[in-house]
Formats: structure tokens, sequence, C-alpha cells
């Protein structure tokens, strides 16, 4: 406003009201040339802002004046709507609203809310401008879609907050912080899980392998050692299995990024290079021979991991990981651990792997933690290798098996760095 320090302060509201609203009714002049009915233009909306601001001078700020003022402009505003209706048939209310939202923006410059009148002038010419396109954008949502956002919502918004921040009984079980593990776990699933639904039947067997091993590398490996039954292209199958575990690596990063960020500094330098190994290898054995591109239309066909029954499930798994690795640690020791590692490495590592990132360090240890994960990541990787040979082409079983178990190996062997 430094430009207009020549003028009263009044002065300079004034000329920013004006420029502000001149922007919503030239949006709205433009709607003009189509030859349908559209209320205002360039000269009616400055006029309505001016009438806001004017209005909030003259009544020294009070709200009642304001208030009315904003209901005898929307009984204006309703008397266009009804000469749409019966003029043209047309339902839209976008101009009329745009009418609503300059009145405030005068209402908001007296009040010297700047940034606030300038957000809400932005927002609505880009959500008037992009009308088409928003258009497009909603038909091509589907109501599963919305209805998963908003039991995402549901667990990060409504439950979380609710829930005590406060640990209990021997095992330090907080309620709080295994809610924000499930809700973490789901958000980074539900982000593969978006961008598979988005490419499905696109990008090949890569992508798929790419986005399935950051929802789940092992429900990954089964679908693609199933469909390599199907398809043959042993070299395809088995290249995208191993990169599927390679992205597993990277998941695990992110995840221990979250909650324990000294466990994730001991062991994002070897799930780094594990990953980078794992997803170079399988790419460029993927390329091997004869390469099809193949749709992947019905190759996955992943739950959606926002189900309210899969979070518990997790929640109920991870507290008892909790519990299980607080009585090893205590009656078997730092083995006691590793076998449960090993044991858990069969199934689903990520409750095991976020109850050592929460684990209490008296008790266990950062380098037992760390050892704890490295064998549990290593343990599923064998365990995947034995669902690539059972359930794959024989070819394609055998170099996935061989493939697997080798990255095992290797991802034990910082284990020995570890002190």
């Amino acid at each position: 406003m430094q430009y207009f320090s020549w003028l009263p302060s009044e002065g300079e509201h004034m000329v920013f009201v004006l420029f502000l609203s001149f922007l919503i009714g030239l949006e709205r002049e433009e709607r003009k040339s189509d030859g349908s009915y559209v209320f205002g233009g360039v000269r009616v909306f400055p006029l309505i802002g001016l009438i806001g601001y004017t209005l909030a001078v003259l009544s020294g700020g009070e709200l009642l004046p304001q208030v009315l003022g904003f209901a005898v402009i929307s009984g204006f505003l309703w008397i266009s709507y009804w000469h749409k209706l019966s003029g043209t048939g047309g339902s839209g209310l976008a101009s009329e609203m745009s009418g609503l939202v300059t009145y405030l923006v005068g209402v908001l410059i007296y009040h010297e809310m700047l940034w606030v009148a300038t957000t809400l002038t932005v927002a609505s010419v880009l959500l008037l401008e992009l009308k088409t396109h928003l258009e497009a954008l909603a038909r091509r949502i589907e109501t599963t879609d919305i209805l998963n956002f908003a039991k995402f919502l549901l667990l990060s918004g409504v439950i979380l907050p609710l829930l005590p921040d406060t640990p209990f009984s021997e095992y330090q079980i907080n309620p709080f912080k295994i809610w924000l593990v499930v809700v973490a776990v789901s958000a980074v699933s539900y982000g593969s899980y978006v961008l598979q639904r988005l490419t499905k039947g696109q990008g090949g067997v890569i992508l798929a392998a790419i986005l399935g091993g950051a929802y789940s590398s092992t429900v990954t490996t089964v679908v693609l050692a199933r469909r390599s039954k199907k398809e043959g292209q042993d070299h395809l199958f088995s290249g995208g299995i191993l990169l599927a575990s390679g992205v597993m690596y990277l998941r695990l990063i992110i995840l221990l990024a979250l909650f324990n960020q000294e466990l994730m500094k001991q062991l994002a330098p070897a799930f780094l290079i594990l990953a980078m190994v794992a997803i170079t290898i399988g790419w460029l054995w993927s390329r091997q021979g004869d390469v099809i591109v193949l749709k992947t239309s019905d190759m996955f066909e992943t739950k959606n991991p926002l189900e309210i029954s899969a979070a518990l499930l997790f929640a109920v798994l991870f507290v008892a990981m909790l519990v299980a690795t607080h009585l090893a640690i205590k009656y078997l020791g730092q083995y006691g651990v590793y076998t449960l590692a090993s044991v858990m490495g069969v199934t689903d590592v990520d409750p095991f792997i976020m109850g050592m990132a929460q684990a209490d360090t008296a008790l266990t240890p950062l380098h037992v933690a760390a050892s704890g994960i490295l064998v549990a990541a290593s343990s599923n990787n064998v365990a995947k290798g034995i669902y690539a040979y059972t359930l794959s082409s024989r070819r394609a079983g055998i170099q996935s098996l061989i493939f697997l178990v080798c990255l095992a190996v290797c991802g034990l062997l910082p284990m020995f760095m570890l002190g």
C-alpha cells in the first residue's frame, strides 16, 4: 500500500477494494460472451465491493449493520437468481455467490484483513475460471474414492485427536501414538493405492511393481508370481518382484523418519544402498529377452488400506508386537527380539518395525532395534522368495528365489557395523 502513500488510508483501502472486486467482475464479464444470462460484470462487482467497505466504515466496524448489508445484497442476488430460473431455466449459482464474496472482500479490507481478502479473491477467480477442468475432474472421481478419503479424515482428523497421549501399563501402551502409527502407515499405503487406481491399465508391470512395493511388497510378489504363470515373461516378472522389494526399503525409510529419527539415521544408508541395488538390478533384469508391455488392468485388486477393519487389525497387531517385544527382550534378551523378527518377516513386517521404532530405548537399545528391523526385512525377503517360487512359473520362481535370498543376505550385513 506504500505506492499510494499520498492518499489517506481510506483511499488506499478503496483502491484495493476496486482492484480485487474488478478481478472477480472481469472473470464474470467473460461469461457473457456465450449469450447466457450472467449476473453482473466489471461494473456491478466493484460496486458491491464498495458497498461492503462503505457500510463497514459508516458502522464503525459494528457487526450488526454489516450483517444486515449482507442480507440486503443476498436479497438482490436472490432476485437475480429467480430471474435466471424463470427466464433461461439455468440453475448455476456461481455469479450470485461471487457477489456475496465481493461484499465480504470490501468488509475484510476495512478490518485490515488484506491477506484474507486477497486469498478469497484469488480462490474465487480460480474456482470460477477452472469450471470446465474441475467438472471434468469430478466426473473422473468415483464415489468410492470420495468415501476412501473421508475414511482417511475419520482416522486422522476425528479419531486421532480424541485419544489420550499418555502411556499405560508396564508396556508403555500409548493410544495416541499407536493410532498415529496406524494413520502414518495407512497414509503411505493409501498414496500408493491411489496412484495404482489412477494408472490402472497403464505403465505395464514395472510401474505396477514400483507402486505395489510402496503399498505392500509381499502382496505385490504374490500377484506378480501368479501373473507370471499365465503370461510367461520370466525375466520381466522376476525383475519386477526384486524391484518391488527394493521399493520396500524406501518405504521403511519414510516410516522410520516419521517416528524415530535416530533409528532412521542408523539404517538409512544401508537401506538406500539395498534399495538402489535391488531396483537397478530388477529393472535391468526385467529388460532381458523379448519384453512385451503387458497391461495391468486386472493385475492389482488391492484392498483399500483405509478400511476401518484393516486399521483396527493393524492397531491390534502393533500392540501385540509392543507387548511381545517387551517380553522377548525382558526374558530372552536381544536374541529373543531377533527370533521374533524372523517369525514376523513371514507376514506383514510393518507392525513389528513400527514397534521397534516406538520401543523404549532403556529396554531395547538402539542397535538391537536396528538389528531387529534388518532381520525382519531379510526374513520377509526370504518369505517372498518362497512365495514366488511356489506361485510363479518354474524359471521365474527360481530367479525370484535366488534374487530375494541374495537380497536377504545382503540385508543382514549391516548388522556387523552396528554396535
